[in-house]
């Protein structure tokens, strides 16, 4: 993306669109297409993606029989946290020993 940019910032509107900025458009457009479809995908899961910063996903799930959010963020191996519907990233909590065993 910062290379398109790039050659935009250089190119003049009377030179037209450089065959690189066509094929970089068009790579930009095909990964935005490819983000979309991996959004739509977990949004069919049932997951919900709250965003690419941190790249976090959390999963509708039940603990000691309320409804909660499983919690993931990129880089980690499993599934580790949760936090109530309503507080977000900032009440992630551990997952108890005893749910973590079963």
């Amino acid at each position: 993306m910062s290379q398109y940019e790039l050659l935009v910032a250089q190119a003049k509107p009377e030179w037209g669109e450089s065959a690189e900025q066509v094929q970089l458009r068009s790579r930009i457009s095909d990964v935005a297409r490819e983000i979309d479809r991996y959004l739509a995908e977990l949004a069919q899961i049932g997951c919900v993606f709250k965003g690419f910063d941190q790249g976090l996903v959390d999963f509708y799930g039940k603990l000691e029989g309320r409804d909660i959010f499983w919690c993931w963020k990129a880089g980690e191996d499993r599934i580790e946290h949760w936090h109530e519907l309503e507080t977000g990233y900032a009440g992630r909590q551990p997952i108890p020993e005893v749910v973590n065993s079963q």
